[in-house]
């Protein structure tokens, strides 16, 4: 941060970013600065006493969680009752390091909703729930979602009830409808394209749960500008949108990953408009669920073995056809 905040374009507020900063001074002479400032700075008097490091570690401690088992019983026999509650058990709880409690994700992606958007109703039933069943710690992801980290097994029923009661149990966490989007045109005095009716209308498009679910993990990201908030670089699609000739234009990459084996998305082509932009996401995963070898193949790992060849022919041919 140092290094950004020294030799960072301040000229040009649309080059005022550290990836800018990157590209420009390349990758090994950044290094070697932050290896420079580094070694200038950690032993003087900008490192932490023990002190500090201490209470650092006790303020993010574990809580005790005293352990539950008896909710395994209640769980089992709650998800063969409802389906609904099941499907949000399945997509939006995942494990915890103790077994008797399970992290749970709060969707902000209600179908045809504005991503990451929460009402101050909505934020005071999360902050309840959280006292009440989550250790008094809510957490707010890269995701644009809510997390309750320490949540008892034996309590996801009622957890599930008060979330549905304002709009909050949506179980597609990691789904196509669990789209980043960024401000965008709306909001954002950099940015050249909407983000979020797009976001709105693909959402749309794929609202229907079992859809969703056959298409499986497939995450979408959405950038308003080249500053990339959505971080639509690491999206399994990505969708960039840019101003030219005075109207919004939207531009596909498909591959990114910001997981553990990051891959920066590779750019299909030629841009679409706002009008065809959702007409050629759905055509980029009809083609993915016709070419996969099974269910269990996910998008990213159908575009990893066989590239972007399918996909652009898929894309270009019918743009061409319709045309």
């Amino acid at each position: 941060m140092r290094v950004y905040n020294l030799n960072g374009r301040r000229d040009n507020k649309y080059k005022a970013r550290i990836k800018i900063l990157v590209h420009e001074t390349g990758t090994e002479e950044l290094t070697r600065q932050v290896e420079t400032e580094w070694l200038a700075l950690k032993n003087s008097d900008l490192k932490l006493p023990q002190t500090d490091v201490d209470a650092i570690d006790s303020y993010f401690r574990p809580p005790h969680l005293p352990q539950r088992p008896e909710g395994w019983s209640a769980l089992a026999a709650a998800r063969k009752a409802d389906h609904s509650f099941a499907a949000w058990v399945d997509q939006n709880v995942t494990p915890h390091k103790n077994p008797d409690y399970g992290v749970v994700t709060i969707s902000l992606k209600p179908i045809g909703g504005i991503p990451g958007d929460a009402t101050d109703a909505q934020m005071d039933l999360v902050a309840d729930i959280a006292e009440q069943f989550s250790q008094d710690e809510i957490r707010v992801s890269h995701e644009q979602n809510l997390i309750l980290p320490h949540v008892a097994i034996a309590d996801l029923r009622i957890v599930y009830d008060l979330l549905l009661t304002d709009g909050l149990a949506t179980a597609n966490a990691g789904l196509i409808t669990d789209i980043i989007a960024c401000p965008g045109l709306d909001y954002c005095a950099l940015a050249t394209a909407r983000s979020i009716p797009v976001a709105q209308r693909i959402s749309e498009r794929f609202a229907s749960a079992e859809r969703q679910a056959d298409i499986g993990e497939l995450k979408l990201k959405i950038s308003g500008c080249i500053n990339a908030c959505g971080h639509h670089h690491v999206g399994h699609i990505g969708i960039l949108g840019v101003e030219k000739k005075g109207e919004e234009l939207y531009q596909i990459s498909l591959g990114g990953s910001g997981d553990e084996v990051c891959t920066i998305g590779d750019i299909t082509g030629r841009g679409f408009s706002s009008e065809d932009i959702v007409d050629a996401i759905e055509t980029i995963v009809d083609r993915y669920l016709e070419i996969r070898t099974d269910k269990e193949e996910t998008f990213l790992a159908t575009y990893r073995r066989l590239g972007a060849a399918p996909f652009k022919d898929a894309l270009y041919s019918e743009a061409a056809n319709a045309a």
